[in-house]
Parts: C-alpha cells; structure tokens; sequence
C-alpha cells in the first residue's frame, strides 16, 4: 500500500490484486500532476469539476478516487477488469459510498454529454485513437480535455491524435519526468469514426489456426498481425481432445481457444482476459470461424478466479510479462497458479514463452512437471499435468 497525498487529501491506494509484496506503486508522477493541475496549483487555471467528470484509462484508480473524495462523482472507463476491481478496494478504503464513482468499460456506450474529460495515456496508441473517437461525439465546444502521461509516453504521435480528433492541442511543462496535454474541442469533434476493430486471414504456415479470421478491436497486442510465439504455439496446439473443457487464458484476441474450437467442434471454450477490448475481440474471432453448435464462454475477469476448481481439462496461455512499464512474472505465477487450481486431475496447461523466461521452473514447483513439447531459438512450448509427473521431464 502506498499514499498519494494531495491537496484535496491523502489517499491510500494499492493495485489489485493486492499484494503485500509488490513495490509497484497504484499511481504515478503523472496522476499527482493531473490532480495538481485540477486543484489550481499549476500555472493553469483551475478546472470547474461541477459537470459531468470523465476519467479514462486509470490505471489503478487514483485520480477516480481522488476525484470522488472531493465530492465529485466521476465515471471511470477503462480496458482493465483489473483497474475497477483496484478502483472499487481504493474507494471503499477511503471510507466512501461504493456509488460515489460510476464503473463503465471501453465497450459500454459512453456518456452523453462530458463536460470534462480527463485522459491518462494508455501504452497503446490504437486504444486512444479509439476511445478519442467514441467519446468525441459526447464533448462540447465548453468541454475541458486534459490528458496526462509521463514523457517518455507522450510523443508527437500522442498528440497528433488528439489535434486530429478533438482539436488544437498543446503541452504543459514536464514536471517530476510528468507531462499534462491540453486539448480544445472544435467543429472537426467526432467527424470520423473509428478505424477499429480490424481483422486478417492467417496464412498457410500458422498450425492450426491456417485459414482464420482473427479480429482484433483497438489496443489487442499485435493487432495488425500474428504474433510469433502465438504462430509457434499454434503449429504445435494440442488437439483430438473431444468433448473437454477447454480454457484460453489470457486469450488476447482469442486466436488459440478458436483454433481449439474448430479443431474439437465438441469442445467448450472459455475465453479469459482481463482487457474488455480482448474479450471482445475473441467474441468477434470465436464468432467468425466456430461451428455455431461450438459453446463458449467469455469473460473479463481476474485470472482464472471465477473458474470452479476441478473443472477444466485443458489450459492454454502465452502470459503476458509486462504490467504497464514494469517487466515482472506476478502475472504468469498469478495464472499458472489458477490454472493448478481449476484443472482436474489428470488436466494439462501448456504454455508458450521466450525461452529466457524460465517458465519451466515455475511450473515445476506447482505441478512437479514440467515437458518441453517443442522450442526454437526463442520460444518453448511447455506442458504441465496436474496430478502426475511420471512421463513428463523436468527441465
């Protein structure tokens, strides 16, 4: 836990999910800026936060909470499953009303009318082209737009984005590596619409997934193209599994479960993400290819935790190892750990990675197996069986 103090108060805010271990703060240089800048304290005028308040991409709720402590009641939209369930603990923590803040996602229809919007940069470049484009049409020529960042994540693309957009654009001054962007709604507010989702047919040399449609909608990793440690893991995807319960976890745009799915026609699919945008993009490439007596799930959740132990056969990941800037394993453990959980005996997580990644030896420790099934100079496709280790090599 960590304390943002402001002017308005201080605040204790975590991540979620919580971890006493973790060193990562809930908020950054560029939240303290943008709550600096709201209360008057810069060299801008303050901002009149009495109409309807917009906040998107917090990561973890802060200025949300900040916002809300003021008496303000603002809606938070977001990609992240992650960044609500943060956002619902850092409010309850400050002693306020679960309604003090308004929950939307990326997907949801945004409100009609915002007389401040407030954006944190997202890493994705697509997402905010996407979100400026679906908000656009609810801002107005008295609308306040200020976006914050820090800089090494503000680049004259960022801000070509929001002049094409919304309107003329310009920067603060950096303060603490932080910079603020302020934007002014003219006649140009939501002429275009946006150019997501975007789909493509994968080629002959993908495995199982040959022949594909895959749709990706704003802010999917590798959006324009297959990534290769999925390509790698799609020529050597386990298949002929009939009718099992089959989980694609962290799914992404959904490419695995899919190929899964039209491979084993008998199969049931969960499809699990913690970004909204991929759950709807595995919806959106499930729906493209699947046999439409296929069933399937999907679900924007934390890991495999709204999974019932005991209850699936089959688990396929390639975990992410990136938590906004920071590189970390938390989230690989956090899914490999699920995944032990909610396996019956006898179920099986394969896994595909880069090759320095060790996730070998993690998997060792919980599963007390670990079978390299394939690898190349970077990738390694892994194989755990929950319940056994006879057969399988460690390594």
């Amino acid at each position: 836990m960590n304390r943002l103090t402001t002017s308005w108060g201080a605040y204790d805010l975590t991540r979620f999910p919580e971890d006493p271990r973790d060193q990562l703060r809930a908020w950054s240089a560029a939240d303290a800026y943008l709550l600096r800048h709201l209360a008057g304290e810069t060299e801008e005028e303050p901002v009149d936060l009495s109409g309807t308040v917009a906040v998107v991409g917090d990561r973890w709720g802060a200025l949300t909470t900040a916002l809300a402590g003021r008496g303000h009641t603002p809606t938070l939209i977001t990609d992240s499953f992650l960044a609500h369930e943060a956002t619902r603990a850092n409010v309850a923590r400050a002693g306020l009303a679960p309604d003090a803040v308004r929950l939307s996602t990326t997907r949801d229809t945004p409100p009609d009318r915002i007389d401040v919007l407030l954006v944190r940069v997202p890493k994705s470049l697509a997402l905010l082209e996407d979100q400026l484009h679906r908000l656009a049409p609810a801002l107005h020529a008295g609308t306040v737009v200020v976006g914050t960042g820090m800089v090494t994540e503000i680049h004259t693309s960022t801000l070509e984005l929001f002049e094409r957009i919304i309107g003329p654009t310009r920067t603060s001054l950096a303060r603490q590596k932080a910079r603020l962007i302020f934007c002014t709604p003219d006649q140009r507010t939501g002429a275009n619409s946006s150019p997501w989702p975007r789909s493509y047919v994968l080629d002959g040399d993908s495995g199982a997934g040959s022949g594909l449609t895959v749709v990706n909608h704003a802010g999917v990793f590798c959006a324009e193209r297959l990534d290769i440690g999925t390509r790698f893991f799609l020529r050597h995807l386990p298949t002929g599994r009939g009718g099992a319960h089959i989980v694609d976890l962290g799914c992404g745009n959904g490419v695995l479960g899919t190929a899964a799915a039209v491979a084993d026609p008998e199969a049931t699919v969960t499809f699990i993400d913690e970004s909204y945008q991929a759950v709807a993009s595995a919806e959106a490439t499930f729906r493209a290819n699947a046999d439409d007596a296929t069933k399937a799930e999907f679900v924007a959740g934390d890991a495999l935790t709204a999974v019932p132990a005991g209850s699936v056969d089959l688990v396929l990941n390639n975990p992410p190892f990136h938590s906004h800037q920071a590189t970390t394993g938390a989230t690989a453990w956090r899914m490999f750990s699920g995944a032990r959980a909610a396996l019956r005996p006898g179920g099986e997580l394969w896994v595909v990675g880069n090759r320095h990644l060790g996730y070998h030896v993690k998997l060792r420790k919980l599963f007390g197996n670990s079978q390299v099934v394939a690898s190349d100079p970077k990738f390694v496709v892994l194989r755990a069986v929950k319940g056994s280790v006879k057969g399988n090599s460690s390594r």
